[in-house]
Protein backbone atom coordinates (compact mmCIF):
# COMPACT_ATOMS: atom_id res chain seq x y z
CA UNK A 1 0.00 0.00 0.00
CA UNK A 2 2.88 2.39 0.74
CA UNK A 3 4.15 2.06 -2.83
CA UNK A 4 0.76 3.16 -4.15
CA UNK A 5 0.67 6.09 -1.73
CA UNK A 6 4.18 7.13 -2.73
CA UNK A 7 3.16 7.02 -6.39
CA UNK A 8 0.25 9.41 -5.67
CA UNK A 9 2.55 11.68 -3.67
CA UNK A 10 5.06 11.90 -6.51
CA UNK A 11 2.62 12.06 -9.41
CA UNK A 12 0.18 14.57 -7.93
CA UNK A 13 2.20 16.67 -5.50
CA UNK A 14 5.73 16.27 -6.87
CA UNK A 15 7.27 15.19 -3.54
CA UNK A 16 9.85 12.39 -3.62
CA UNK A 17 9.06 10.99 -0.16
CA UNK A 18 6.79 11.32 2.86
CA UNK A 19 8.01 13.13 5.98
CA UNK A 20 7.84 11.87 9.56
CA UNK A 21 4.68 9.88 10.31
CA UNK A 22 2.85 10.92 7.12
CA UNK A 23 3.23 7.55 5.39
CA UNK A 24 2.04 5.61 8.43
CA UNK A 25 -0.99 7.91 8.80
CA UNK A 26 -1.86 7.59 5.11
CA UNK A 27 -1.65 3.78 5.20
CA UNK A 28 -3.81 3.66 8.35
CA UNK A 29 -6.48 5.87 6.80
CA UNK A 30 -6.48 4.10 3.43
CA UNK A 31 -7.08 0.84 5.32
CA UNK A 32 -10.19 2.39 6.88
CA UNK A 33 -8.88 3.35 10.31
CA UNK A 34 -9.70 6.52 12.28
CA UNK A 35 -6.88 8.84 13.35
CA UNK A 36 -6.18 11.79 15.63
CA UNK A 37 -3.14 13.65 14.32
CA UNK A 38 -1.15 16.23 16.26
CA UNK A 39 1.45 17.78 13.99
CA UNK A 40 3.06 21.25 14.10
CA UNK A 41 2.15 23.96 11.61
CA UNK A 42 4.10 23.35 8.42
CA UNK A 43 4.51 19.67 9.27
CA UNK A 44 2.43 18.48 6.32
CA UNK A 45 -0.95 17.69 7.88
CA UNK A 46 -2.87 18.27 4.64
CA UNK A 47 -1.15 15.44 2.77
CA UNK A 48 -2.32 13.05 5.49
CA UNK A 49 -5.88 13.32 4.17
CA UNK A 50 -5.30 14.48 0.59
CA UNK A 51 -3.39 11.36 -0.47
CA UNK A 52 -5.87 8.86 1.10
CA UNK A 53 -8.77 10.77 -0.47
CA UNK A 54 -7.21 10.15 -3.90
CA UNK A 55 -6.60 6.48 -3.12
CA UNK A 56 -9.99 5.53 -1.67
CA UNK A 57 -13.23 5.32 -3.62
CA UNK A 58 -15.45 8.39 -3.32
CA UNK A 59 -14.87 11.99 -2.29
CA UNK A 60 -12.77 13.15 0.64
CA UNK A 61 -14.76 15.67 2.71
CA UNK A 62 -12.66 18.22 4.62
CA UNK A 63 -14.33 20.13 7.45
CA UNK A 64 -12.70 23.54 7.76
CA UNK A 65 -13.75 26.64 9.74
CA UNK A 66 -11.93 28.89 7.29
CA UNK A 67 -14.38 30.11 4.67
CA UNK A 68 -12.06 32.91 3.57
CA UNK A 69 -9.25 30.45 2.79
CA UNK A 70 -11.17 27.65 1.08
CA UNK A 71 -10.84 29.32 -2.30
CA UNK A 72 -7.03 29.30 -2.09
CA UNK A 73 -7.00 25.72 -0.81
CA UNK A 74 -9.19 24.57 -3.69
CA UNK A 75 -7.15 26.56 -6.22
CA UNK A 76 -3.95 24.89 -5.03
CA UNK A 77 -5.52 21.45 -5.39
CA UNK A 78 -6.83 22.16 -8.87
CA UNK A 79 -3.40 23.31 -10.03
CA UNK A 80 -2.06 19.96 -8.83
CA UNK A 81 -4.69 18.19 -10.95
CA UNK A 82 -7.00 17.32 -8.05
CA UNK A 83 -10.73 17.73 -8.66
CA UNK A 84 -11.60 19.95 -5.72
CA UNK A 85 -14.45 22.28 -4.74
CA UNK A 86 -15.96 23.91 -1.66
CA UNK A 87 -19.39 24.52 -0.18
CA UNK A 88 -19.92 27.49 2.11
CA UNK A 89 -22.09 30.54 2.66
CA UNK A 90 -20.02 32.74 0.34
CA UNK A 91 -21.49 31.01 -2.74
CA UNK A 92 -24.72 31.88 -4.51
CA UNK A 93 -27.38 29.20 -4.91
CA UNK A 94 -26.52 28.40 -8.52
CA UNK A 95 -22.84 27.86 -7.77
CA UNK A 96 -23.65 25.66 -4.77
CA UNK A 97 -26.03 23.55 -6.88
CA UNK A 98 -23.25 23.07 -9.42
CA UNK A 99 -20.91 21.75 -6.72
CA UNK A 100 -23.61 19.44 -5.37
CA UNK A 101 -24.27 18.10 -8.88
CA UNK A 102 -20.55 17.38 -9.37
CA UNK A 103 -20.44 15.58 -6.02
CA UNK A 104 -23.40 13.35 -6.92
CA UNK A 105 -21.82 12.57 -10.28
CA UNK A 106 -18.60 11.41 -8.62
CA UNK A 107 -16.60 14.23 -10.22
CA UNK A 108 -14.89 15.48 -7.05
CA UNK A 109 -11.82 14.13 -5.28
CA UNK A 110 -12.00 16.67 -2.43
CA UNK A 111 -14.83 18.76 -1.05
CA UNK A 112 -14.13 21.49 1.56
CA UNK A 113 -17.15 22.25 3.75
CA UNK A 114 -17.68 24.71 6.61
CA UNK A 115 -18.94 22.98 9.78
CA UNK A 116 -22.09 25.14 9.83
CA UNK A 117 -22.99 23.87 6.36
CA UNK A 118 -21.97 20.27 6.95
CA UNK A 119 -24.21 19.74 9.97
CA UNK A 120 -27.40 20.90 8.24
CA UNK A 121 -29.89 18.10 7.45
CA UNK A 122 -29.76 18.99 3.75
CA UNK A 123 -25.96 18.63 3.54
CA UNK A 124 -25.92 15.42 5.58
CA UNK A 125 -28.58 13.91 3.29
CA UNK A 126 -26.53 14.96 0.26
CA UNK A 127 -23.41 13.26 1.61
CA UNK A 128 -25.38 10.13 2.54
CA UNK A 129 -26.39 9.80 -1.12
CA UNK A 130 -22.76 9.91 -2.32
CA UNK A 131 -19.74 7.64 -1.86
CA UNK A 132 -17.47 9.31 0.74
CA UNK A 133 -13.77 8.37 0.90
CA UNK A 134 -13.14 9.89 4.32
CA UNK A 135 -13.92 12.81 6.60
CA UNK A 136 -11.06 15.11 7.64
CA UNK A 137 -11.76 17.47 10.54
CA UNK A 138 -9.16 20.22 10.31
CA UNK A 139 -8.31 22.56 13.22
CA UNK A 140 -9.82 19.92 15.52
CA UNK A 141 -8.86 21.86 18.67
CA UNK A 142 -11.86 24.08 17.87
CA UNK A 143 -14.01 21.39 19.50
CA UNK A 144 -12.43 22.01 22.90
CA UNK A 145 -14.25 24.39 25.24
CA UNK A 146 -10.94 24.84 27.07
CA UNK A 147 -9.18 25.77 23.84
CA UNK A 148 -8.27 29.20 22.51
CA UNK A 149 -10.28 28.84 19.28
CA UNK A 150 -13.48 27.17 20.53
CA UNK A 151 -16.19 26.97 17.85
CA UNK A 152 -19.61 25.78 19.13
CA UNK A 153 -20.52 24.34 15.72
CA UNK A 154 -17.69 21.82 16.07
CA UNK A 155 -19.56 20.13 18.92
CA UNK A 156 -22.08 18.84 16.38
CA UNK A 157 -19.46 16.98 14.33
CA UNK A 158 -19.96 13.77 16.32
CA UNK A 159 -22.89 13.32 13.91
CA UNK A 160 -20.36 12.06 11.35
CA UNK A 161 -19.68 8.98 13.48
CA UNK A 162 -23.40 8.42 13.94
CA UNK A 163 -24.48 8.90 10.30
CA UNK A 164 -21.39 7.43 8.58
CA UNK A 165 -19.96 4.73 10.90
CA UNK A 166 -18.12 2.96 8.07
CA UNK A 167 -16.33 6.06 6.75
CA UNK A 168 -12.87 6.69 8.25
CA UNK A 169 -12.32 9.99 10.02
CA UNK A 170 -9.14 11.92 10.69
CA UNK A 171 -9.01 14.87 13.11
CA UNK A 172 -5.99 17.16 12.80
CA UNK A 173 -4.57 19.98 14.91
CA UNK A 174 -1.27 21.77 15.34
CA UNK A 175 -1.66 22.14 19.10
CA UNK A 176 -3.29 20.25 21.93
CA UNK A 177 -2.22 19.68 25.51
CA UNK A 178 -3.25 16.31 27.05
CA UNK A 179 -6.54 17.73 28.39
CA UNK A 180 -7.55 19.19 25.01
CA UNK A 181 -6.41 16.01 23.25
CA UNK A 182 -8.74 13.92 25.42
CA UNK A 183 -11.60 16.32 24.81
CA UNK A 184 -11.13 16.14 21.03
CA UNK A 185 -11.28 12.34 21.13
CA UNK A 186 -14.36 12.34 23.37
CA UNK A 187 -16.39 15.01 21.59
CA UNK A 188 -15.69 13.67 18.10
CA UNK A 189 -16.28 10.04 19.16
CA UNK A 190 -12.69 9.15 18.28
CA UNK A 191 -12.03 7.12 21.41
CA UNK A 192 -10.84 4.15 19.37
CA UNK A 193 -8.85 6.23 16.88
CA UNK A 194 -5.12 5.77 16.55
CA UNK A 195 -3.27 8.80 17.87
CA UNK A 196 -0.25 10.13 15.97
CA UNK A 197 1.80 12.74 17.84
CA UNK A 198 4.71 14.44 16.08
CA UNK A 199 7.26 16.60 17.83
CA UNK A 200 5.88 20.05 18.60
CA UNK A 201 9.32 21.56 18.05
CA UNK A 202 9.74 24.20 15.35
CA UNK A 203 13.55 24.54 15.47
CA UNK A 204 13.63 27.25 12.78
CA UNK A 205 11.67 29.66 15.01
CA UNK A 206 13.60 31.85 17.44
CA UNK A 207 11.56 32.72 20.56
CA UNK A 208 12.18 36.12 22.16
CA UNK A 209 10.24 37.80 24.98
CA UNK A 210 11.29 41.32 25.97
CA UNK A 211 10.32 43.50 28.93
CA UNK A 212 7.69 45.99 27.78
CA UNK A 213 8.90 49.59 27.81
CA UNK A 214 7.70 51.43 24.69
CA UNK A 215 6.11 48.52 22.80
CA UNK A 216 5.40 50.20 19.47
CA UNK A 217 8.91 51.66 19.29
CA UNK A 218 10.35 48.28 20.30
CA UNK A 219 8.31 46.59 17.57
CA UNK A 220 9.40 49.10 14.93
CA UNK A 221 13.06 48.62 15.83
CA UNK A 222 12.64 44.86 15.65
CA UNK A 223 11.04 45.04 12.19
CA UNK A 224 13.56 47.54 10.81
CA UNK A 225 16.63 45.76 12.16
CA UNK A 226 15.65 42.17 11.46
CA UNK A 227 12.72 41.97 9.04
CA UNK A 228 12.66 45.03 6.81
CA UNK A 229 10.47 44.41 3.78
CA UNK A 230 9.43 40.94 4.97
CA UNK A 231 6.00 39.49 5.68
CA UNK A 232 4.90 39.28 9.30
CA UNK A 233 1.94 39.21 11.66
CA UNK A 234 1.52 41.49 14.70
CA UNK A 235 -1.12 40.41 17.23
CA UNK A 236 -2.94 42.88 19.49
CA UNK A 237 -5.69 42.19 22.01
CA UNK A 238 -8.19 44.88 20.98
CA UNK A 239 -9.58 46.13 17.68
CA UNK A 240 -8.72 49.70 18.59
CA UNK A 241 -5.10 48.79 19.23
CA UNK A 242 -4.97 46.95 15.90
CA UNK A 243 -6.14 50.05 14.01
CA UNK A 244 -3.82 52.40 15.90
CA UNK A 245 -0.76 50.13 15.58
CA UNK A 246 -1.27 49.53 11.85
CA UNK A 247 -1.66 53.26 11.19
CA UNK A 248 1.42 54.05 13.30
CA UNK A 249 3.54 51.47 11.45
CA UNK A 250 2.39 52.85 8.08
CA UNK A 251 3.36 56.36 9.22
CA UNK A 252 6.84 54.99 9.93
CA UNK A 253 7.30 53.37 6.53
CA UNK A 254 6.08 49.84 7.21
CA UNK A 255 3.68 48.26 4.69
CA UNK A 256 1.08 47.32 7.30
CA UNK A 257 -2.65 46.46 7.15
CA UNK A 258 -5.21 46.05 9.96
CA UNK A 259 -7.48 43.01 10.37
CA UNK A 260 -10.23 42.41 12.92
CA UNK A 261 -13.87 41.32 13.14
CA UNK A 262 -15.13 44.89 13.50
CA UNK A 263 -14.09 45.90 9.98
CA UNK A 264 -16.37 45.80 6.97
CA UNK A 265 -16.34 42.28 5.56
CA UNK A 266 -15.16 43.34 2.10
CA UNK A 267 -12.25 45.35 3.54
CA UNK A 268 -11.22 42.56 5.89
CA UNK A 269 -11.34 39.97 3.10
CA UNK A 270 -9.38 42.29 0.81
CA UNK A 271 -6.66 42.77 3.40
CA UNK A 272 -6.37 39.02 3.92
CA UNK A 273 -6.12 38.46 0.16
CA UNK A 274 -3.37 41.08 -0.14
CA UNK A 275 -1.41 39.49 2.71
CA UNK A 276 -1.72 36.07 1.05
CA UNK A 277 -0.85 37.21 -2.46
CA UNK A 278 1.60 40.10 -2.07
CA UNK A 279 5.09 40.07 -0.60
CA UNK A 280 6.35 42.02 2.40
CA UNK A 281 3.02 42.94 4.04
CA UNK A 282 2.79 43.14 7.83
CA UNK A 283 -0.70 42.20 9.06
CA UNK A 284 -1.70 43.78 12.38
CA UNK A 285 -4.56 41.70 13.75
CA UNK A 286 -6.56 40.28 16.59
CA UNK A 287 -6.47 36.51 16.97
CA UNK A 288 -9.46 36.42 14.58
CA UNK A 289 -6.76 36.31 11.89
CA UNK A 290 -4.44 33.48 11.09
CA UNK A 291 -5.98 30.06 11.64
CA UNK A 292 -5.14 27.92 8.63
CA UNK A 293 -2.95 30.55 6.96
CA UNK A 294 -0.87 28.64 4.42
CA UNK A 295 1.50 31.49 3.51
CA UNK A 296 4.93 29.84 3.77
CA UNK A 297 7.15 32.93 3.97
CA UNK A 298 5.85 34.70 7.09
CA UNK A 299 9.17 35.67 8.61
CA UNK A 300 7.94 36.83 12.02
CA UNK A 301 5.00 36.79 14.40
CA UNK A 302 4.98 39.52 17.06
CA UNK A 303 2.73 39.89 20.10
CA UNK A 304 2.15 43.34 21.60
CA UNK A 305 -0.20 41.81 24.17
CA UNK A 306 0.02 38.63 26.20
CA UNK A 307 -1.95 35.69 24.74
CA UNK A 308 -4.34 33.74 26.96
CA UNK A 309 -2.42 30.48 27.04
CA UNK A 310 0.60 28.58 25.77
CA UNK A 311 -1.68 26.86 23.24
CA UNK A 312 -2.69 30.24 21.82
CA UNK A 313 0.92 31.43 21.79
CA UNK A 314 2.14 28.26 20.09
CA UNK A 315 -0.65 28.27 17.50
CA UNK A 316 -0.09 31.93 16.63
CA UNK A 317 3.70 31.85 16.55
CA UNK A 318 3.52 28.68 14.46
CA UNK A 319 2.31 30.75 11.52
CA UNK A 320 5.89 31.96 11.06
CA UNK A 321 8.42 30.06 8.99
CA UNK A 322 6.20 27.39 7.47
CA UNK A 323 8.82 27.04 4.73
CA UNK A 324 11.34 25.80 7.31
CA UNK A 325 13.60 28.84 6.95
CA UNK A 326 14.59 31.01 9.97
CA UNK A 327 11.75 33.00 11.53
CA UNK A 328 11.06 34.92 14.74
CA UNK A 329 8.44 34.75 17.46
CA UNK A 330 8.79 38.05 19.32
CA UNK A 331 6.71 39.38 22.22
CA UNK A 332 6.68 42.32 24.60
CA UNK A 333 5.45 41.53 28.11
CA UNK A 334 4.79 43.60 31.23
CA UNK A 335 2.79 43.75 34.45
CA UNK A 336 -0.16 45.42 32.71
CA UNK A 337 -0.52 42.39 30.42
CA UNK A 338 -0.68 40.05 33.37
CA UNK A 339 -3.23 42.28 35.14
CA UNK A 340 -5.36 42.55 32.00
CA UNK A 341 -5.51 38.81 31.39
CA UNK A 342 -6.30 38.06 35.05
CA UNK A 343 -9.08 40.64 34.90
CA UNK A 344 -10.56 39.12 31.73
CA UNK A 345 -10.71 35.74 33.45
CA UNK A 346 -12.13 36.97 36.75
CA UNK A 347 -14.70 39.31 35.21
CA UNK A 348 -15.98 36.79 32.65
CA UNK A 349 -19.38 35.12 33.04
CA UNK A 350 -17.86 31.67 32.60
CA UNK A 351 -18.21 28.90 35.18
CA UNK A 352 -15.85 28.72 38.13
CA UNK A 353 -14.32 25.56 36.63
CA UNK A 354 -13.61 27.34 33.36
CA UNK A 355 -12.05 30.26 35.25
CA UNK A 356 -9.88 27.86 37.22
CA UNK A 357 -8.61 26.12 34.09
CA UNK A 358 -8.08 29.46 32.32
CA UNK A 359 -6.09 30.72 35.31
CA UNK A 360 -3.91 27.61 35.28
CA UNK A 361 -3.24 28.05 31.55
CA UNK A 362 -2.29 31.69 32.11
CA UNK A 363 0.06 30.66 34.94
CA UNK A 364 1.80 28.25 32.57
CA UNK A 365 2.27 31.05 30.04
CA UNK A 366 3.65 33.35 32.74
CA UNK A 367 6.13 30.61 33.60
CA UNK A 368 7.30 30.70 29.98
CA UNK A 369 7.65 34.48 30.11
CA UNK A 370 9.53 34.56 33.41
CA UNK A 371 11.78 31.53 32.98
CA UNK A 372 15.52 32.00 33.20
CA UNK A 373 16.00 28.73 31.32
CA UNK A 374 15.45 27.75 27.70
CA UNK A 375 12.07 28.92 26.44
CA UNK A 376 11.79 26.01 24.01
CA UNK A 377 12.31 23.48 26.80
CA UNK A 378 9.51 25.16 28.76
CA UNK A 379 7.23 25.38 25.71
CA UNK A 380 7.66 21.77 24.64
CA UNK A 381 7.43 20.57 28.23
CA UNK A 382 3.92 22.01 28.41
CA UNK A 383 2.91 19.58 25.65
CA UNK A 384 4.59 16.67 27.41
CA UNK A 385 7.73 16.65 25.26
CA UNK A 386 11.22 16.49 26.77
CA UNK A 387 13.99 18.47 25.10
CA UNK A 388 17.42 19.97 25.63
CA UNK A 389 18.27 23.71 25.57
CA UNK A 390 17.83 24.83 21.99
CA UNK A 391 20.48 27.51 21.49
CA UNK A 392 17.93 29.46 19.44
CA UNK A 393 15.89 31.48 21.93
CA UNK A 394 16.75 34.70 23.74
CA UNK A 395 17.48 33.01 27.06
CA UNK A 396 19.87 30.54 25.42
CA UNK A 397 21.60 33.18 23.29
CA UNK A 398 21.87 35.63 26.18
CA UNK A 399 21.20 33.83 29.48
CA UNK A 400 19.47 36.19 31.93
CA UNK A 401 21.00 36.95 35.29
CA UNK A 402 19.18 35.69 38.35
CA UNK A 403 19.52 37.10 41.85
CA UNK A 404 18.42 36.44 45.40
CA UNK A 405 15.44 38.77 45.54
CA UNK A 406 14.23 37.68 48.97
CA UNK A 407 14.87 41.05 50.65
CA UNK A 408 13.43 42.99 47.72
CA UNK A 409 10.36 40.74 47.79
CA UNK A 410 9.91 41.39 51.53
CA UNK A 411 10.16 45.14 50.98
CA UNK A 412 7.64 45.11 48.15
CA UNK A 413 5.17 42.89 49.98
CA UNK A 414 5.53 45.07 53.10
CA UNK A 415 4.86 48.20 51.04
CA UNK A 416 1.75 46.61 49.55
CA UNK A 417 0.52 45.75 53.04
CA UNK A 418 1.46 49.06 54.72
CA UNK A 419 -0.30 51.10 52.03
CA UNK A 420 -3.50 49.23 52.79
CA UNK A 421 -3.57 46.85 49.78
CA UNK A 422 -5.53 49.56 47.95
CA UNK A 423 -3.01 50.86 45.39
CA UNK A 424 -1.50 49.76 42.11
CA UNK A 425 2.10 49.14 41.15
CA UNK A 426 2.96 52.75 40.25
CA UNK A 427 2.00 54.02 43.71
CA UNK A 428 3.74 51.16 45.54
CA UNK A 429 6.95 51.73 43.55
CA UNK A 430 6.86 55.47 44.35
CA UNK A 431 6.60 54.67 48.06
CA UNK A 432 9.42 52.12 47.90
CA UNK A 433 11.73 54.55 46.10
CA UNK A 434 10.86 57.45 48.43
CA UNK A 435 9.33 59.44 45.60
CA UNK A 436 7.06 62.09 47.07
CA UNK A 437 4.11 63.66 45.35
CA UNK A 438 0.56 64.82 45.91
CA UNK A 439 -0.92 61.33 45.88
CA UNK A 440 1.70 59.87 48.24
CA UNK A 441 1.47 62.75 50.71
CA UNK A 442 -2.33 62.84 50.58
CA UNK A 443 -2.41 59.39 52.17
CA UNK A 444 0.55 60.16 54.51
CA UNK A 445 2.46 57.33 52.82
CA UNK A 446 5.62 59.42 53.02
CA UNK A 447 5.45 58.84 56.77
CA UNK A 448 5.34 55.04 56.54
CA UNK A 449 8.31 52.91 57.62
CA UNK A 450 8.50 51.49 54.10
CA UNK A 451 8.84 54.91 52.47
CA UNK A 452 12.19 55.03 50.68
CA UNK A 453 13.42 51.58 51.77
CA UNK A 454 13.86 50.60 48.14
CA UNK A 455 15.90 53.56 46.93
CA UNK A 456 18.70 51.19 45.92
CA UNK A 457 16.69 49.88 42.94
CA UNK A 458 15.43 51.93 40.01
CA UNK A 459 11.84 52.08 38.81
CA UNK A 460 12.27 49.41 36.10
CA UNK A 461 13.76 46.97 38.61
CA UNK A 462 10.88 47.45 41.07
CA UNK A 463 8.31 47.01 38.30
CA UNK A 464 10.01 43.74 37.46
CA UNK A 465 10.02 42.63 41.10
CA UNK A 466 6.31 43.33 41.48
CA UNK A 467 5.47 41.67 38.16
CA UNK A 468 7.38 38.56 39.19
CA UNK A 469 5.75 38.56 42.62
CA UNK A 470 2.35 38.46 40.92
CA UNK A 471 3.49 35.85 38.41
CA UNK A 472 4.92 33.69 41.21
CA UNK A 473 1.71 33.93 43.23
CA UNK A 474 3.05 35.99 46.17
CA UNK A 475 0.91 39.02 45.28
CA UNK A 476 -2.37 39.38 43.45
CA UNK A 477 -4.34 42.07 41.69
CA UNK A 478 -7.76 43.10 43.02
CA UNK A 479 -9.74 44.00 39.90
CA UNK A 480 -12.75 45.18 41.90
CA UNK A 481 -10.44 47.76 43.48
CA UNK A 482 -9.23 49.12 40.15
CA UNK A 483 -6.10 46.97 39.93
CA UNK A 484 -4.92 47.36 43.53
CA UNK A 485 -2.14 45.03 44.63
CA UNK A 486 -2.85 42.75 47.56
CA UNK A 487 -1.01 39.99 49.37
CA UNK A 488 -1.58 36.38 48.32
CA UNK A 489 -1.51 33.48 50.76
CA UNK A 490 1.99 32.40 49.74
CA UNK A 491 3.40 35.79 50.76
CA UNK A 492 3.28 34.90 54.45
CA UNK A 493 6.19 32.47 54.17
CA UNK A 494 8.30 35.12 52.41
CA UNK A 495 7.53 37.83 54.95
CA UNK A 496 8.33 35.47 57.84
CA UNK A 497 11.68 34.55 56.28
CA UNK A 498 10.68 30.93 55.72
CA UNK A 499 11.02 31.08 51.93
CA UNK A 500 13.67 32.58 49.69
CA UNK A 501 12.83 34.13 46.32
CA UNK A 502 14.98 34.05 43.19
CA UNK A 503 14.14 36.35 40.28
CA UNK A 504 15.30 37.29 36.82
CA UNK A 505 17.26 40.55 36.90
CA UNK A 506 16.20 43.30 34.53
CA UNK A 507 19.24 44.60 32.68
CA UNK A 508 19.72 46.45 29.44
CA UNK A 509 19.92 43.59 26.96
CA UNK A 510 22.94 43.39 24.74
CA UNK A 511 22.33 43.43 21.02
CA UNK A 512 22.01 39.79 19.94
CA UNK A 513 22.90 39.22 16.30
CA UNK A 514 19.82 38.59 14.17
CA UNK A 515 19.20 34.98 13.22
CA UNK A 516 20.93 33.93 10.04
CA UNK A 517 18.44 34.96 7.39
CA UNK A 518 18.72 32.03 5.07
CA UNK A 519 16.41 32.08 2.09
CA UNK A 520 15.57 29.63 -0.66
CA UNK A 521 18.00 31.52 -2.91
CA UNK A 522 20.77 32.03 -0.33
CA UNK A 523 23.18 29.47 -1.79
CA UNK A 524 22.68 30.47 -5.43
CA UNK A 525 25.52 31.90 -7.51
CA UNK A 526 25.14 35.22 -9.32
CA UNK A 527 23.82 33.68 -12.54
CA UNK A 528 21.55 31.30 -10.63
CA UNK A 529 20.19 34.15 -8.52
CA UNK A 530 19.40 36.15 -11.67
CA UNK A 531 17.49 33.17 -13.11
CA UNK A 532 15.69 32.76 -9.79
CA UNK A 533 14.47 36.37 -9.98
CA UNK A 534 13.24 35.82 -13.56
CA UNK A 535 11.42 32.70 -12.42
CA UNK A 536 9.80 34.68 -9.58
CA UNK A 537 8.67 37.37 -12.01
CA UNK A 538 7.12 34.70 -14.26
CA UNK A 539 5.43 33.09 -11.25
CA UNK A 540 4.02 36.44 -10.13
CA UNK A 541 2.45 37.06 -13.53
CA UNK A 542 1.06 33.51 -13.60
CA UNK A 543 -0.41 33.90 -10.11
CA UNK A 544 -2.07 37.21 -10.99
CA UNK A 545 -3.61 35.75 -14.13
CA UNK A 546 -5.16 32.96 -12.06
CA UNK A 547 -5.98 35.13 -9.00
CA UNK A 548 -4.09 32.84 -6.62
CA UNK A 549 -1.17 33.41 -4.22
CA UNK A 550 2.25 33.01 -5.84
CA UNK A 551 3.20 30.06 -3.63
CA UNK A 552 0.17 28.13 -4.92
CA UNK A 553 1.81 28.11 -8.36
CA UNK A 554 5.27 27.01 -7.15
CA UNK A 555 7.16 27.48 -3.87
CA UNK A 556 10.37 29.50 -3.66
CA UNK A 557 12.29 26.30 -2.88
CA UNK A 558 11.11 24.77 -6.18
CA UNK A 559 12.13 27.86 -8.15
CA UNK A 560 15.52 27.89 -6.43
CA UNK A 561 16.13 24.26 -7.38
CA UNK A 562 15.18 25.01 -10.99
CA UNK A 563 17.67 27.90 -10.98
CA UNK A 564 20.34 25.66 -9.45
CA UNK A 565 19.91 22.57 -11.65
CA UNK A 566 18.80 24.33 -14.87
CA UNK A 567 16.78 21.45 -16.32
CA UNK A 568 16.75 21.35 -20.11
CA UNK A 569 14.02 18.71 -20.54
CA UNK A 570 10.59 17.99 -19.13
CA UNK A 571 11.87 14.74 -17.64
CA UNK A 572 14.60 16.59 -15.75
CA UNK A 573 12.14 19.26 -14.62
CA UNK A 574 9.71 16.60 -13.40
CA UNK A 575 12.34 15.29 -11.01
CA UNK A 576 12.34 18.53 -9.00
CA UNK A 577 10.35 18.52 -5.76
CA UNK A 578 7.03 20.35 -5.90
CA UNK A 579 6.33 19.70 -9.58
CA UNK A 580 3.69 17.02 -10.05
CA UNK A 581 2.40 15.72 -13.36
CA UNK A 582 -0.27 18.38 -13.81
CA UNK A 583 2.05 21.28 -13.05
CA UNK A 584 4.70 19.77 -15.33
CA UNK A 585 2.16 19.66 -18.13
CA UNK A 586 0.89 23.17 -17.44
CA UNK A 587 4.10 25.05 -16.64
CA UNK A 588 6.86 22.82 -18.03
CA UNK A 589 7.33 24.40 -21.46
CA UNK A 590 7.40 27.95 -20.03
CA UNK A 591 9.92 26.99 -17.34
CA UNK A 592 12.18 25.16 -19.79
CA UNK A 593 11.97 28.22 -22.05
CA UNK A 594 13.06 30.53 -19.22
CA UNK A 595 16.01 28.28 -18.39
CA UNK A 596 17.04 28.04 -22.04
CA UNK A 597 16.84 31.81 -22.58
CA UNK A 598 19.45 32.73 -19.98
Amino acid sequence: MSAAALAVLRETFGHPAFRGPQEEIVDHLVAGGDALVLMPTGGGKSLCYQVPSLMRAGTGVIVSPLIALMQDQVAAMRLAGVRAAFLNSSQDAETARGVEKALRAGELDLLYVAPERLTTPRCLDLLAACPIALFAIDEAHCVSQWGHDFRPEYLQLSVLHERFPQVPRIALTATADPQTRAEIAARLALGDARVFISSFDRPNIRYTIVDKADPRAQLLAFIREEHKGEAGIVYCLSRKKVDETAAWLVSHGVNALPYHAGMESATRTGHQARFQREEGIVMVATIAFGMGIDKPDVRFVAHLDLPKSIEGYYQETGRAGRDGLPADAWMTYGLADLVQQRRLIEMSEASEEFKRVSGAKLDALLGLCETAGCRRVRLLGYFGEDSLPCGNCDTCLEPPETWDATEAAKKALSAIYRTGQRFGAVHVVDVLRGKGGERVSRWDHDKLSVFGIGADLDEAAWRSVIRQLVALGFAAVDHEAHGALKLAGASRAVLKGELSVEMRRVVARRKVAPAARASAAAALSGEEAALFERLKAWRGAEARSQSVPAYVVLHDSTLAEIARSRPRSLDALGGIGGIGAKKLERYGPALIGLVASE
